[in-house]
């Protein structure tokens, strides 16, 4: 069977893998015999960055918003993206020790938020350091240490999020199912938007932190006056974090921030990630 990709006619779909390693978020639409693969900036291009430059790269992690509706996507991070020196997902943060770790769990949480179906290739929900081999089994004795335990924590709890709150897959392609709440906040590297159920019950807002800059001093803008409930917050211990005590109720008081009528203020620490539901 020949379809036909971006203009190329082809033979069988085993060529298409080929033509989407590489990608985080593509597309793939059987139309009238037409496969269609997304043209974007993939994420992981920019996860890569050294914290202090991913404000010039603010637009690849927003870009593949502009035309989401307009497609079907699926967020793979598959062996492709692990294999033929790309390195492990872990390998290809930037910095040392606590900052990998931290890269990570904000890089998998804002793909946790991000409309579209997931896919995670095994061994990276743990941080496997080496490549994935086929000729071998995956490196099992990692969970014996702390930082690996950690990240699998922190990947079972997003997992735990998305299976109780339909806000993360009902809305997939429906533009109400999205809503960004500051996407332009470019000299801090900070994205927060919310993602929508269908009866405007129990909506997250998710904030993502992508330097290793605390802002104490944060404020987040929401669409509503109801109280905001902490369900899931990157820095505790668990997850690696410092394990401070927080606040798990915020109430939304009427002061303008990020376009929004009402905000509430929370300290983000660095590389923090804070998951509300309203």
């Amino acid at each position: 069977m020949y379809y036909t990709i971006e203009g190329k006619r082809v033979l069988g779909i085993l060529y298409i893998a080929g033509l989407i390693t590489g990608t985080l978020f593509f597309n793939i639409t059987i139309k009238m015999q037409v496969f269609k693969v997304s043209d974007f900036l993939d994420f992981t291009e920019y996860m890569k960055l050294d914290p202090y430059f991913r404000k010039n790269a603010h637009h690849m992690m927003t870009f593949s918003m502009e035309y989401a509706y307009s497609e079907n996507y699926i967020l793979v991070l598959s062996h492709d993206e692990v294999v033929h020196l790309k390195c492990s997902m872990l390998n290809k943060m930037p910095g040392e020790g606590f900052d990998k770790y931290a890269n990570l769990k904000a890089a998998y949480a804002f793909m946790t938020g991000h409309p579209g179906k997931k896919l995670l290739f095994m061994g990276q929900e743990f941080a496997q350091l080496r490549e994935w081999s086929e000729e071998r089994e995956l490196d099992w004795f990692l969970l014996s240490e702390e930082p690996h335990q950690q990240i699998q924590n922190w990947y079972r709890d997003l997992l735990h999020l998305y299976k109780k709150h339909p806000a993360l897959y009902e809305l997939d392609n429906d533009p109400a199912g999205f809503e960004w709440i500051n996407k332009d906040d470019i000299f801090r590297s900070i994205f927060s938007f919310v993602r929508h159920s269908k009866g405007k019950k129990k909506n997250l807002l998710f904030v993502c932190n992508f330097t290793p800059v605390a802002r104490e001093d944060y404020r987040v803008g929401v669409p509503t006056k109801r109280q905001c409930k902490l369900v899931l917050n990157s820095d505790e211990k668990e997850y690696g974090g410092s394990g401070e005590k927080r606040t798990e109720i915020y109430k939304p008081v009427k002061k303008e921030c990020d376009g929004q009528k009402y905000s509430f203020a929370y300290p983000l620490p660095a590389y923090g990630v804070a998951v509300f539901e309203y």
